[in-house]
């Protein structure tokens, strides 16, 4: 199965999900049932589509297939058990109530560190296949793009797993709240999969012998707000803490 195909799969899977939202009204610690799932699945599938896209920038023959079948194999299990934990009204993530739950929940958060990790694995399958990948900086962009998802993402989903967010209703949309929340970082880092390409591929387009230069100085500047995000939040949490 392609991950274009499996993206698609799981963008479909969120038409269920969301006529479950509206019917049920059920919620865990202040926040719909199906809050949860949803955003998982969004995620999920917009990750597996651009994995997609910049595996284009891989030289002929290259081993992709590992790299889809970790994706696929990580990315079902969490949506899987996502939504079933929704369905029993119970929590997914942080779920210590016994053995099972305990494993499950360290089993997601290997699965987690796995799909960043297909990143720096694509990135590498790039630089191995591509001689010309510094050259092109929109090729140069992908690369950098995949190896900043891999740290940003890996470090910031750290914080979250040390520390739980706030319950209830934060943010519309996203659901972060404004104090000890890592989750505004991690969208940061997850979304560098994104960002930072596009980066290159404007730069190249636009900036013509500055192209290098340019696409240098905005993932500098993503990484540096990345950084203060992250600061931020912490050192809002322990002034939040000490207050209590």
């Amino acid at each position: 199965m392609s991950l274009l195909v499996f993206a698609a799969i799981l963008a479909l899977c969120m038409i269920p999900a969301t006529l479950a939202a509206r019917r049920d009204l059920r919620t865990i610690r202040g926040v719909n049932v199906w809050a949860k799932p949803l955003k998982f699945l969004a995620a999920l599938a917009l990750f597996s589509a651009t994995t997609a896209v910049l595996m284009r920038a891989a030289g002929p023959g290259a081993p992709l297939a590992a790299i889809e079948a970790l994706i696929i194999a990580t990315s079902t299990f969490e949506a899987a058990y996502i939504t079933y934990q929704a369905s029993r009204s119970e929590p997914s993530h942080y779920n210590t109530s016994d053995a099972l739950h305990t494993a499950l929940t360290v089993l997601m958060a290997c699965g987690a560190i796995a799909l960043t990790a297909s990143q720096a694995w694509l990135a590498w399958v790039i630089m191995d296949t591509n001689p010309a990948w510094r050259a092109s900086v929109t090729v140069f962009g992908a690369v950098t793009g995949l190896l900043m998802t891999f740290v940003l993402a890996t470090v910031s989903g750290l914080m979250l797993g040390g520390k739980r967010a706030p319950a209830g209703v934060g943010l519309p949309l996203v659901g972060w709240r404004r104090v000890g929340d890592a989750r505004p970082a991690h969208f940061m880092g997850v979304h560098a999969q994104q960002i930072i390409p596009a980066f290159g591929f404007i730069a190249d387009r636009l900036l013509g012998s500055a192209a290098h230069a340019g696409f240098t100085a905005m993932t500098a500047t993503y990484v540096l707000a990345w950084a203060a995000l992250t600061r931020m939040q912490l050192k809002q949490s322990t002034v939040a803490t000490a207050a209590a």
